[in-house]
């Protein structure tokens, strides 16, 4: 473990925190602004929701493209070139004059942050050990809760005195915060320790880790919990804003009580963890998530209030999976972690953007869209644990 000059670990724990911020930041910070957005580009809610959903499937390329380019160059070279790109990426976003420029400033953005959510995830694996590293884990996910919890209330805010371009410059001002952090960290993967070979050799690395069968099967049974909570993410602000009446800046309260809910998940798990096998807590977790596809269904339609009750255990739960999975995925790993978190980073990432897309389809009705996508995702994860290699 390479010993931090500039970074103390309470400075590096923070930082990779912030890291893990970038992606609710980038997309819950104008999820408010979503429908004044529609209005001022003339442009339809699937355009709209394109800014969204475009950049999770980049943001997806982006990971698997620079898990192994980090293995190979070092972390701290990755950082801060995907942190130069994300934050002009942010002030292109601030400066478009049609929807298809920010959908392209958009697209540019997700390549910037899924390089920087790799570096991220594998500094845990290269920077901590053993116990510590799951508490890290866990801290890490339930501190990053602060971003989704507090973007929507902040972009709420701020179309009181800006308009949806306030947001944006936001981004870049804490892009410039990331590549000053990132000009002070000392790389954790000396040369020595990279992959020899030749970068197009390097990719190589990917298909090795798609024939680990157990690694895969794990992933995916995790990580499609995350589609039906990015489903959510997609379509909240026109049921809460369009649907049942509520005003951008009471929107961006639901939102936030949702995902303060978030931070339950990791803490939950470090509480239960010395308590249940890997194996029950699966169990659990996927029952409790049933459960709240039901209610969303049957109670949702009611009013806001319902639906926010409804979707609540699957935050919870969705929360909670993300550290357990990770911590079970990282220690498969003694080599290419940054391969090897950019498949973890990428899944998840994937099937969360496959969610979105189904979640903004034409339904008749938004929350049982939701619903219908919470009953598939979930008993598609049950087949996998299932059928897991004992």
């Amino acid at each position: 473990m390479i010993t931090q000059k500039y970074l103390s670990t309470p400075v590096l724990v923070g930082f990779i925190t912030f890291m893990n911020m970038f992606i609710p930041l980038s997309t819950d910070l104008y999820l408010p602004a979503l429908p004044e957005m529609g209005d001022y580009f003339g442009a339809n809610s699937f355009l709209v929701g394109l800014t969204l959903s475009s950049f999770f499937v980049f943001f997806a390329i982006s990971i698997v493209f620079f898990g192994p380019v980090s293995d190979k160059y070092g972390r701290k070279p990755v950082l801060i070139g995907s942190a130069v790109l994300y934050t002009l990426a942010s002030l292109l976003c601030a400066l478009s004059g049609n929807v298809y420029m920010l959908i392209g400033g958009r697209i540019l953005q997700a390549v910037g942050a899924g390089a920087i959510i790799t570096v991220a995830t594998a500094l845990i694996k290269e920077c901590f050990s053993d116990s510590l590293m799951t508490r890290i884990l866990a801290i890490s996910q339930a501190l990053g809760v602060i971003a989704p919890m507090c973007a929507p209330i902040i972009g709420g805010m701020l179309l009181t005195f800006t308009s949806w371009q306030g947001a944006f410059y936001l981004l870049t001002a804490l892009g410039c915060v990331n590549i000053l952090l990132a000009c002070l960290l000392t790389d954790p993967l000396p040369a020595e320790k990279r992959y020899q070979d030749s970068l197009i050799a390097s990719f190589s690395l990917l298909g090795q880790l798609l024939k680990y069968r157990r690694f895969m099967q794990i992933l995916l049974m995790f990580s499609l919990l995350a589609a039906p909570y990015m489903a959510y993410l997609a379509v909240s602000s026109f049921v809460y804003i369009e649907q049942f009446q509520l005003s951008a800046q009471q929107y961006s309260y639901y939102f936030a009580v949702n995902s303060a809910a978030a931070v339950v998940g990791p803490i939950l798990y470090l509480r239960l963890k010395s308590s249940f096998s890997n194996n029950r807590l699966i169990g659990m977790s996927f029952a409790f998530a049933l459960a709240s596809a039901m209610a969303v269904m049957l109670g949702g339609p009611w009013g806001a209030l319902y639906f926010l009750l409804a979707f609540l255990p699957f935050t919870i739960i969705e929360s909670m999976v993300r550290p357990f999975s990770m911590d079970i995925l990282l220690r498969e790993m003694d080599r290419n972690v940054g391969t090897a978190a950019a498949m973890i980073n990428f899944v998840q990432t994937f099937l969360g953007s496959v969610g979105m897309l189904a979640g903004t389809l034409p339904w008749p009705d938004f929350i049982q869209g939701l619903g219908y996508i919470m009953i598939g995702f979930t008993g598609l994860g049950i087949f996998f644990w299932r059928t897991l290699p004992r």
